[in-house]
């Protein structure tokens, strides 16, 4: 992972386990070194994919095995980090729109 100034801050694993073309994947998400130990036990991802009028819906749900482990993962700065990922991607699709 790298950070919007250009600073690198971490890796982060994903192990996908089940994978519906055009719907729908799940993953179980953790972050790591850079030899792949992980720091954390790893939440598991649920990504659903929906479309309606040509308007697609994304829907993620992240399950965490203990309240301590989310909070240690806000700790980590998930929140921050999530947020400028979901802006990366808002910032995509509006220019593949155009």
């Amino acid at each position: 992972m790298v950070s919007p100034d250009g600073a690198e801050i971490g890796w982060q694993i994903f192990d996908y386990t089940s994978i519906t073309p055009k719907s729908n994947f799940k993953c179980l998400s953790f972050f790591a070194d850079e030899d792949e130990t992980p720091h954390l036990p790893g939440s598991n991802w649920d990504l659903s994919f929906s479309e309606q009028n040509g308007i697609t819906t994304v829907r993620i749900t992240i399950y965490n095995e203990s309240q301590e482990r989310f909070e240690k993962m806000l700790e980590m700065g998930f929140k921050e980090g999530f947020t400028v990922t979901l802006n990366e991607l808002a910032g995509l699709l509006q220019t593949l729109k155009e």
